[in-house]
């Protein structure tokens, strides 16, 4: 279940969806071993404001481009601990070279395309449920 299903089923108020997704990107970015300048690049904001999220005095608006960008590396995050369950091989795994990606995850999540390929790269690794 996506975490935007799992809003839709219940009937949480955009304050609350704008909580929970601000710190779940910052706890997925920390496990990550996300720098502040990697996640600001990441969800399209600046440094200074991704500082803001990480100490909890900024919060993703729902229907924005940041918070859109962040549920996606929320899915990312959640597909690597589904496939890897330890932090340290995730973080080795975005910091490793993959010749079927023809980068490191870590330099193309960056990007959206790049997001986008890497999330699906993963999730095609994922075992068929």
């Amino acid at each position: 279940m996506t975490p935007e299903r799992a809003f839709d089923e219940k009937k949480v108020s955009d304050e609350d969806r704008s909580r929970v997704v601000s710190q779940a990107v910052v706890r997925a970015a920390e496990r990550l071993g996300l720098s502040n300048a990697l996640l600001a690049r990441v969800i399209g904001v600046s440094d200074a404001t991704a500082s803001r999220l990480r100490a909890d005095s900024y919060r993703l608006s729902k229907g924005t481009k940041p918070y859109e960008l962040a549920v996606l590396l929320l899915r990312l995050f959640r597909s690597l601990n589904a496939i890897l369950n330890d932090d340290e091989a995730m973080r080795s795994w975005m910091r490793s070279p993959n010749l079927a990606l023809g980068n490191k995850p870590i330099e193309m999540i960056g990007s959206v395309t790049g997001l986008v390929s890497v999330i699906n790269y993963v999730d095609s690794r994922r075992a068929p449920l």
